[in-house]
Formats: C-alpha cells, sequence, structure tokens
C-alpha cells in the first residue's frame, strides 16, 4: 500500500510535529502529543491513545512486522517521509521511522482510596527522572502518580524514558499539591522523602494500610507548602557522603519500602 510522501522539512505537517514535539505549552492547547519508535507507538495504540497522523519511512514499513499492523489500523491519517524529513522529525540518536501525533488521554479527577499506595511527585523537572519513575511504579504495582508542577506527563524524553508507563499507569496531574496532599491524608497516611537526619528512616515505616510518598525537586527538594501538609517526614538511611539521591533513585527505593 502507497501513502501521500512527504519530502520537504518545512511541510506544514512536519512542523506541527515538531512544534507539538518541543513545546508543552503547544502540546496542552491542542490536546496532543508525539511519540518516535514502532514499540512506543504500538504500546500507545494499545493503551488507548487515538493516533491522529503517522510518518513512516519506507524502511520502518519494510521491517514494521505486526507492531506495524497495530498502527496502520488505528492511524487516521498516515504519510511516507524520506530519511531526511526522518532525520527533521527525529528526536533520538538512532530513529526507526516511525513517528506519530497522538491525542491525550482524557483527563481524570484523582481520588486516593483506602490501602491504596502512591508516589506524589513535586515540581520534577527532569523528564529522564518522571519517566524513570513512573516505570519503576508500574513495575511494582504502585496505585498511581500524582503530578504537580515540573516536567509534563507528555514530554516525548519522560515518555520514552518510562517505555510507555506514564500513558498506562494512573496519572492524575494538579495545580495545587499541598492542598490535593491534605486531601490524600484522609484517605492514607502521607510522607515526604527528605535528606535529613533528623526524620524517621523509611526502613522503619508501616505501609501496609496504604501510603503516598512525596518526591521532591532535583534541586529544591520538597516545597515548604508540601513539607507542611504531610504527616511525616522520613529519610533514606545512606552510608557513604552523598548529600542525598538522584529524584529517581529515591523514588525507587521508596516505592521498593512501601510495596514490599
Amino acid at each position: 500500500m502507497s501513502y501521500p510522501v512527504l519530502q520537504s522539512r518545512t511541510n506544514e505537517k512536519i512542523k506541527e510535529y515538531c512544534k507539538l514535539t518541543s513545546s508543552a505549552k503547544y502540546r496542552r492547547a491542542r490536546a496532543q502529543f508525539t511519540l518516535e519508535g514502532l514499540r512506543l507507538c504500538a504500546d500507545a495504540a494499545q493503551s488507548g491513545c487515538k493516533i491522529v497522523t503517522l510518518f513512516l519511512t519506507a524502511d520502518a514499513v519494510e521491517k514494521g512486522g505486526e507492531r506495524l499492523e497495530i498502527l496502520l489500523k488505528n492511524a487516521q491519517k498516515i504519510f511516507a517521509v524520506t530519511e531526511e524529513v526522518a532525520a527533521k522529525l527525529s528526536d533520538t540518536v538512532s530513529p526507526q521511522g516511525v513517528f506519530a501525533v497522538l491525542e491525550m488521554l482524557p483527563e481524570t479527577m484523582f481520588f486516593a482510596r483506602k490501602g491504596g499506595k502512591y508516589v506524589v511527585l513535586d515540581s520534577v523537572q527532569n523528564p529522564q527522572n518522571l519517566g524513570a519513575i513512573a516505570r519503576t511504579a508500574e513495575a511494582f504495582g504502585v496505585s498511581g502518580l500524582l503530578v504537580g508542577g515540573g516536567c509534563d506527563r507528555y514530554n516525548p524524553k519522560a515518555l520514552r524514558a518510562s517505555m510507555g508507563s506514564l500513558l498506562r499507569l494512573p496519572v492524575f496531574e494538579t495545580e495545587n499539591l499541598a492542598a490535593a496532599v491534605q486531601e490524600i491524608g484522609k484517605i492514607v497516611p502521607t510522607f515526604a522523602t527528605v535528606p535529613d537526619s533528623t526524620a524517621e528512616s523509611i526502613c522503619t515505616q508501616d505501609f501496609s494500610g496504604g501510603a503516598a510518598a512525596v518526591i521532591g525537586n532535583e534541586g529544591n527538594g520538597i516545597s515548604e507548602a508540601v513539607l507542611s501538609a504531610v504527616q511525616k517526614r522520613v529519610t533514606i538511611p545512606m552510608r557513604g557522603n552523598a548529600e542525598s539521591l538522584n529524584a529517581a533513585a529515591a523514588a525507587t527505593v521508596t516505592i521498593w519500602e512501601m510495596m514490599k
């Protein structure tokens, strides 16, 4: 089957894709996002995301297999692109020649449930950190991820680092994280992870009845407003000389303690 071929890097559809890739504000305005790579795009389609536009190189069509069939069945519009255009679209070192514009998932309200275990992110900025945290949270069965500020969940680097977890795991966003944490505290205990030797060790906490653990910003930690909203401060014991852990590493330890 043949598709219309886009050969210009300045084509309006190509410019639209690139703007969606680079601008969180534009993604929100359009309620669309971009993904690159055969597996990620196919996983997104299977997670319920509608594919608005699909761009494929000839090589990708030839090698696509079953995952490509999933994309072809779900895409509203399909275009072939040259390798030069693919290089313009690509945000990776080794492009696979598969690019998609997708509709964002419907937004849902966050409601904590008794016994639920949640990870709360306070202005985590790094997309790799956001993606890694989501991937770990999904792997260990966390009930949901609540995001307040920081990196956009539809950031292409975050989605890639999460290996699709940001599209499968329940992810909720809030503009007032402190208020949300206070509400969660009425349902399950809330914890702030801090690099403070006076805080209680996370290893001694009882998470069996549910919990919500807050991970802070990479540079500034947890904001004072959110710290004031949590019920308890906990710390991850460390034996070395490092003052703190990377946000994704701290989240991994926290998730392990909550879920074990």
